[in-house]
């Protein structure tokens, strides 16, 4: 059972964490700011190391350059801001000068999703995975929780590769722990219901991000009804684990993507290219539908647009019918 009465945690406050942790292990980790220092959790790294710490000012597009410029002289550059802003303002920036050149930036995209809240929609970003994604040589990770963040950003800190952080603002549910696995690239299995019980998945809920919590509460629900739901945390939007998602789909022949994004382009368009490549099943989609987000509490932006526990059980009944 989900325990519903775990603390919450902002997914960003892992990055902070995270930031200190990689600085203590590698001088080389620098950290640049576009003036969101505090909202970035960049603040704990600028006091330990400030040194090693670069305000830049509202620059998105200069601080990708100028990370860039480090990287290529050996450093390992984290820059921080808003995701609308840092992929969204400095995309070409990112392409041409990070990409392009197969240099170890971390982008560390800030306040991503409609869980943002009363900031509305253009600091909701719905659209960035969509935009790293498409670019060769960029790993994307949308860590889970807090914990999971804080182990992304240093894993990132070793991997030798652009790489994409993407972070939510809300406080939200602690769903792994110090002992859970974390490898970029690999998926892990959160809910095995064939491991639990003995029997067998009807389902395979593949999400990212801080949806995974409404993911696992909707499968408990779903259970009472004899509906039983793998449940996959597919951090790694890129590489896709492509095995396991392959394994788990073969034993259950139906999929519900789950992201706070833009359905087009985002996880669930990943996985529908594996599915069609490899083994075409029936798949739904949470997540934005073509539409921009609002302003609101973060929880009933959630559910208005669909991607609350309620949402999600629509979703694996419909596409159970679809089954063939």
């Amino acid at each position: 059972m989900i325990d519903q009465s775990k603390k919450l945690v902002s997914i960003r406050d892992g990055y902070g964490e995270g930031l200190v942790l990689a600085g203590e292990q590698d001088e080389r980790v620098v950290v640049l700011s576009a003036d969101l220092v505090d909202s970035t959790r960049a603040t704990a790294f600028k006091e330990r190391f400030p040194e090693r710490f670069i305000e830049m000012g509202v620059a998105e597009q200069n601080m990708a350059t100028v990370a860039a410029g480090l990287a290529n002289y050996g450093k390992i550059p984290f820059i921080s801001s808003y995701a609308t802003f840092s992929p969204g303002r400095n995309w070409e920036q990112i392409r041409t000068t990070i990409a392009l050149n197969n240099l170890p930036v971390k982008i560390a995209g800030h306040h991503a999703g409609v869980s943002v809240g009363p900031d509305g929609a253009t600091h909701q970003a719905l659209e960035d995975i969509a935009m790293m994604r498409v670019l060769p040589n960029i790993v994307v990770v949308v860590p889970c929780d807090a914990i999971e963040a804080r182990k992304a950003t240093v894993a990132a800190a070793k991997n030798n590769q652009p790489t994409y952080l993407r972070f939510t603002r809300e406080k939200s549910a602690i769903i792994t722990n110090e002992a859970s696995p974390f490898e970029i690239g690999r998926a892990e299995i959160l809910r095995n219901p064939s491991a639990s019980s003995g029997q067998g998945a009807d389902c395979s809920i593949i999400g990212c991000g801080l949806l995974l919590y409404n993911a696992l509460l909707a499968a408990e629900e779903l259970a009472k009804e004899g509906i039983e739901c793998e449940v996959i945390n597919s951090h790694t939007v890129k590489p896709l684990d492509a095995k396991t998602i392959l394994t788990s789909v073969k034993k259950t022949g139906a999929v519900v993507s789950v992201e706070e994004h833009q359905i087009a382009g985002g996880l669930g368009s990943t996985i529908a290219e594996l599915l069609v490549a490899n083994l075409p099943t029936p798949q739904e989609f949470i997540g934005m539908h073509d539409h921009f987000g609002e302003s609101g509490k973060p929880e009933e932006l959630i559910e208005y647009f669909g991607m609350g526990v309620k949402g999600i059980i629509t979703a694996v009944k419909k596409v159970l019918k679809r089954k063939s």
